[in-house]
């Protein structure tokens, strides 16, 4: 049988970038069924979730443990190396630690496991474009009330909620013109844009909320007068409403920037998922507070501007917090792991199924 380290290698070598995920998912099923013993099902939309019996266990009710299969770009053809007990990729590539290895410590902990509940793995598609999986997963499939999703770097977090997300799609139309002959007859959509985001706070706004701009994309020719500009732009707030008031602020700002441009401005919000928190003192939060604290470690019990799929399960019934998987600097061509914060992740999903059972 590989060695945790040597799954986790293999397993980043299978391509899975946001929405081409099944390759992964079916080594996956394949390997949860033959070494866990596991009941695997796949949902319409193509989350795998999979049943695994407790063992010397009086619980009846499952607990639910998460990850998600998919990658960010670049993700494909990523070939990874251990060197000194730190594994990254040797190429121009994501690792993909985020989020295989929480995968891999999840089965590793499971199959170790010397007393457990009853488990639900669920292995989500489409998290890293807008928390997909977990939107459409069929919870007719799921019987847990509580889940531990493993998705974030610092091993002592145990995160209680997150942000309300919403995403601001703008679409400026100026007027076309020869930009050497005839500039004076042209609406430059950029320089609308432009003057859009300088009128707007973005960044960190506040010690609840960001905001960015973060794609932009228009215009054909260098002489050209830009007649049209795509803008993908976002903002997050831990309050609902302060969410709800930074996109109206950066709405009003390319409505002003197009009226005094002389451009037309077609904006498109949309509400990805809504701010959820879990109170400390519930159950969830206290058997994952225990399981950090059992592997020497201080817990961190606090909430995330970052998106997970326990935000949306939380908000559709199974209370969810995340922990942590061990990786570093994520979404990134830096992105690595240290094989001993892997060990010790899988010893805190033990102690936590020990403590469950």
């Amino acid at each position: 049988m590989p060695t945790m380290e040597e799954r986790f290698m293999n397993l980043v070598r299978v391509d899975s970038e946001s929405g081409n995920e099944d390759s992964v998912l079916a080594c996956l099923q394949e390997m949860l069924e033959g070494e866990l013993e596991a009941e695997c099902m796949r949902d319409a939309f193509g989350n795998l979730v999979a049943r695994v019996p407790g063992k010397d266990s009086d619980r009846t009710t499952p607990i639910l443990l998460g990850a998600h299969a998919d990658t960010v770009k670049p993700g494909v053809g990523i070939e990874p190396v251990l060197q000194d007990g730190v594994i990254r990729s040797v190429g121009d590539t994501v690792l993909g630690s985020d989020d295989k290895a929480g995968i891999v410590e999840i089965i590793e902990a499971v199959r170790t496991a010397e007393r457990r509940p009853p488990v639900e793995i669920v292995i989500t598609r489409s998290e890293e474009i807008g928390l997909l999986g977990a939107k459409n997963l069929d919870l007719s499939l799921v019987d847990s009330e509580m889940g531990f999703v493993l998705d974030t770097s610092d091993l002592n977090a145990v995160l209680l909620g997150g942000p309300t997300h919403i995403n601001i799609d703008v679409q400026i139309r100026g007027k076309g013109a020869h930009a050497g002959i005839r500039p004076e007859e042209g609406i430059s959509a950029v320089r609308t844009a432009a003057k859009a985001i300088l009128m707007m706070p973005e960044g960190r706004i506040d010690s609840e909320t960001t905001a960015n701009v973060g794609i932009i994309r228009g215009g054909e020719a260098r002489n050209g007068i830009p007649a049209e500009v795509h803008i993908q732009a976002e903002c997050r707030s831990l309050n609902h409403e302060k969410a709800l008031h930074q996109a109206a602020v950066m709405e009003k700002a390319f409505r002003e920037a197009a009226e005094d441009m002389g451009a037309r401005v077609q904006i498109s919000p949309s509400i990805e998922y809504e701010a959820t928190r879990i109170e400390p003192d519930r159950p969830v939060v206290q058997a994952a507070c225990r399981a950090v604290a059992s592997v020497g470690l201080e817990p961190q019990p606090r909430v995330s501007t970052g998106g997970s799929d326990a935000i949306v399960l939380t908000a559709r019934g199974i209370e969810t917090v995340v922990l942590g998987y061990g990786g570093r600097k994520a979404h990134s061509t830096e992105e690595h792991i240290v094989v001993e914060d892997m060990e010790r992740a899988v010893r805190i999903v033990k102690s936590l199924l020990a403590d469950l059972a």
